[in-house]
């Protein structure tokens, strides 16, 4: 029984081995290679295994150049697109931040290796649910996960440092700009679904003037609404 128990914790440590071979590939060639350079940004996706964050049948195409399907008509983001919304928010140890679209965990389990809070918005039960057991398991203490819709944002919660939005909404939602601090930064990818979309930077200047750029073009499944 011994030598069992054995073995199979010498296969689990070789296949962390060669996920976190994966993962250091995926960060070189995938991130670092296209420009990422923030640090903590850098950091955080070489620690995450991605692999424990996506549905069983695809833990072999983790770590992929492409998202991922997880269920419910929703994805889990390439792994650059999280890198670069992730450091364009432009985290630090002290931020509060909110993200709309929990899916996986992942965009989550990033952000909490970086800040002090993150607070995410999942609309699909399931998905919320999938989510949040993920990230206890992975340890995330400074991640509260809420099933909502995540149009109103968290209003118990604001203001944010941050805002990261994981689905393309029509247009920014008006509570969401309400909800960031001054000298806060909201991503959130802009446009209908099937047509072009665009990543946007919305920034709130101090007196609380807004200011919008657009990043690259995107493809995100459409943000959902509560069903009325």
């Amino acid at each position: 029984m011994k030598l069992a128990l054995l073995i199979a914790l010498c296969f689990l440590a070789l296949a962390e081995d060669s996920f976190t071979t994966l993962r250091n590939k995926m960060v070189d060639s995938q991130i670092v290679a296209r420009g990422i350079s923030d640090p903590a940004t850098v950091r955080a996706m070489r620690k995450v295994p991605r692999h424990l964050l996506v549905p069983p049948d695809k833990v072999s195409a983790a770590y992929d150049d492409g998202p991922l399907p997880i269920g419910f008509g929703q994805t889990i983001s390439q792994p650059y697109i999280v890198a670069l919304m992730t450091e364009l928010s432009r985290p630090k140890p002290e931020h509060g931040v909110l993200e709309i679209g929990t899916g996986s965990g992942y965009q989550a389990a990033v952000l909490s290796e970086i800040v002090k809070e993150v607070f995410t918005i999942e609309i699909v039960p399931e998905l919320g649910n999938q989510g949040k057991e993920r990230l206890q398991k992975l340890g995330c203490k400074n991640v509260t996960v809420k099933i909502a819709d995540g149009y109103y944002g968290w209003k118990e919660k604001a203001p944010f440092d941050a805002i990261i939005v994981t689905a393309a909404a029509e247009h920014i939602p008006p509570p969401l700009i309400e909800q960031l601090k001054e000298g806060g930064r909201m991503v959130i990818p802009v446009g209908h679904a099937f047509f072009v979309q665009n990543l946007v930077l919305v920034e709130k200047q101090k007196g609380g003037k807004i200011t919008s750029r657009n990043i690259i073009p995107v493809a995100f499944v459409p943000f959902q609404r509560e069903k009325k």
